[in-house]
């Protein structure tokens, strides 16, 4: 994937092995953020050596085809995330999407255009026919990048994500992105 150009001078861009002390930085600054909508990570994950074991993750489940982590850069400051992780091939042909912004960059569309962007590649790279997204009820801003998108809404799950200390309700949407069959032997 070249780089995607988003708004307000941003680029989307597969992860890269030395993106590790830009994420833990902006990772850092939105750790509270992150405990309120994100699965807890130990203590070790907030570390110079956990980022790092983050980033090798992502860049060799990018290689096996497992998922596709792009970050959002602007110079070499890392503005947030988009993964499209569960890359389910076959008759399924689905992922799930997954995004996150830094605070101070909300608002200004750069994530609606990655979401964007990732489902663009989800169907012209990775042929996918369908991507799904989960959202916690109350994350308006992240239902907002979903319907700009468009997702639709298709159901509600109750004890859906354990976040927070407790078991979350979550809203449920998916967008289908063309109706061709499957590529045959892509199982």
């Amino acid at each position: 994937m070249r780089p995607a150009e988003l708004p307000a001078g941003a680029l989307l861009r597969p992860i890269e092995p030395d993106d590790d002390v830009a994420l833990r930085e902006v990772s850092l600054r939105n750790r509270e953020r992150f405990r309120r909508s994100s699965p807890a990570q130990p203590e070790a994950f907030w570390t110079p050596a956990g980022q790092r074991e983050r980033v090798d993750t992502a860049v060799r489940r990018n290689a096996a085809g497992e998922a596709w982590t792009c970050v959002i850069v602007r110079g070499e400051a890392i503005l947030g995330m988009v993964t499209l992780s569960s890359i389910v091939r076959g008759p399924f042909c689905n992922a799930s999407i997954g995004y996150w912004i830094d605070a101070a960059e909300e608002g200004r569309g750069v994530v609606s255009a990655a979401v964007g962007a990732a489902c663009a590649v989800a169907e012209a790279e990775l042929g996918l026919h369908r991507v799904e997204a989960s959202t916690l009820p109350g994350n308006v801003a992240s239902q907002r990048v979903l319907d700009k998108n468009g997702f639709e809404r298709f159901g509600r799950a109750r004890d859906y994500l354990y976040l927070d200390g407790q078991w979350q309700e979550a809203v449920l949407y998916q967008r289908i992105l063309h109706d061709r069959p499957p590529v045959p032997g892509s199982a």
